[in-house]
């Protein structure tokens, strides 16, 4: 071995200036790629196996499978064009030119946001500065591509068990195209919701309020789920969807802890913040369950600890941790009113088919998440991640922030309903956006010609007409698997 040091590590990557530019701060570009992973892992395998296993057992491979679609269209979508119309240069004041990051010299620069500067009057001095995190472009086109994947993969749960599959594929890319980027580019990419202060700290509005929302407005256009599903839908594995449950809430770290763009105080506090939420949530939400069911619900719990999540989210680092208990105790509640007693009470509610209820856990939430933000914002905090000078909330003296988070708010849901509605109208006049009734009635194995669990001969299936057991690659109806005879 030789004694000179500068006989080792002389690779492009580690020489100073070119594999280590002076700008990169490797500890934080650590965290911002291990932050993206822990969302990633939301989806796949989280939201995976929690849509596969809180289904009726016939429709848990359909909506395993409508998750990971979801999640392999938005990266390619997202590389393509989806990013710079989230976060590239101002085509007008809600949505960014289209552009492809896809080569070098976009992704190994310094990584800057937003890209179009505000200035007071066009011509006056900046009016809310940009920031230049300290890792290159591509950490951050990893971090927004699994955080515009989850929304559709949220948006999926109101539409489990009778969408066309075909029509989702096609309403993916649509959806991501003309309504996801408009919400994304509005409030963090330099739109006008941005440069007016409005708070979204980690995606409270882009993500779940807009999820929500969608969700539902596609359900009533797709249709409602067959009269027996409708009526009996229980979970076929409670234990998988406590699993699925337990990776969405460990991600959460890297959903709010990764927002702040870097491994600072900042971040540490919306990690905890999210944890106190979410706790509080679930806690209070079980406790209503037990008083007015009379029994603790395992799927309740569950639906209380996502309202916990998505309601502190708009604010995880902007708040101090009185106010994460205060927001849990508000999102363990009123969601769980809506959905036990307005749902109940409403005509429309009823009418339309969200299968999973996103309407209520993410939207109601998403946007008591953005109002209680907009309440409870500390004056220090708000420095520390927004970019509008004396950003505060309304306990500190800023009334104003209230009717911003509202005016975001209803920007949100106008654009979703509509942009929604015409994508679903688009996508029908290509194909049926609802399962025929026959695949209704047998879901997955219709569908995909898969089933989730083979509890019968390993897999093969009896064919009564042969009076044999079969395999799908085995042309001999004869002879039964092993420890079942032909006479089941």
């Amino acid at each position: 071995m030789s004694d000179d040091p500068t006989a080792y590590n002389m690779s492009a990557a580690y020489v100073p200036g070119t594999g280590v530019p002076h700008w990169l701060n490797k500890g934080d570009n650590a965290w911002q790629m291990v932050a993206a992973t822990l969302v990633g892992m939301q989806s796949v395998p989280g939201l995976v196996i929690l849509y596969g296993s809180i289904v009726k057992k016939k429709w848990a491979v359909n909506s395993a499978f409508m998750a990971l679609y979801a999640f392999a269209a938005v990266w390619l979508c997202w590389v393509t064009w989806g990013y710079q119309m989230s976060f590239g240069e101002k085509l007008l004041p809600f949505w960014g030119k289209a552009g492809h990051a896809l080569g070098q010299g976009v992704l190994l620069g310094q990584a800057a946001l937003p890209a179009t500067e505000h200035r007071y009057h066009h011509h006056g001095p900046v009016e809310t500065p940009g920031i230049a995190p300290f890792y290159p472009m591509a950490s951050m086109v990893y971090f927004q591509c699994v955080f515009a994947a989850i929304t559709l993969i949220l948006l999926a749960g109101s539409l489990l068990g009778r969408m066309n599959f075909k029509a989702w594929m096609l309403f993916v890319p649509l959806w991501l195209t003309f309504s996801y980027t408009i919400g994304a580019f509005s409030i963090w990419g330099g739109g006008f919701l941005f440069h007016w202060g409005v708070m979204d700290y980690s995606g409270g509005y882009v993500i779940h309020l807009s999820s929500g929302v969608a969700g539902f407005t596609a359900a009533y256009w797709v249709g409602p789920r067959s009269t027996k599903d409708r009526e009996r839908f229980p979970p076929n594995n409670v234990l998988l969807m406590l699993t699925g449950a337990g990776i969405l809430w460990m991600g959460w770290a890297g959903f709010n802890g990764g927002d702040p763009y870097s491994a600072n105080i900042d971040s540490s506090l919306a990690v905890l913040n999210t944890n106190i939420c979410a706790a509080t949530s679930l806690l209070v939400w079980t406790c209503l369950d037990v008083v007015f069911f009379k029994k603790p619900s395992v799927i309740g719990a569950v639906q209380g600890m996502i309202t916990g999540l998505v309601c502190i989210t708009p604010g995880a680092g902007l708040v101090q941790g009185w106010a994460a208990i205060v927001m849990g105790i508000c999102s363990g509640s009123i969601p769980w009113f809506t959905m036990m007693v307005v749902h109940k009470r409403s005509r429309l509610l009823q009418q339309v088919d969200d299968t999973l209820g996103v309407f209520h856990t993410h939207a109601v939430a998403g946007v008591l998440g953005g109002v209680t933000t907009g309440l409870f914002a500390h004056p220090s905090l708000c420095p520390l991640f927004l970019p509008v000078s004396n950003s505060r909330g309304a306990f500190y003296g800023s009334g104003i922030q209230l009717g911003k988070q509202l005016g975001g708010a209803l920007f949100i849901i106008s654009w979703n309903v509509v942009v929604t509605s015409l994508v679903c109208i688009v996508v029908r006049f290509v194909v049926p956006l609802r399962m025929p009734d026959d695949e209704l009635a047998i879901g997955d194995d219709a569908v995909h010609g898969e089933e989730a669990y083979a509890l019968w001969g390993d897999g093969e299936k009896f064919d009564s007409t042969k009076h044999g057991w079969y395999s799908d690659n085995d042309t001999q109806h004869n002879k039964a698997p092993s420890g079942v005879t032909q006479d089941v």
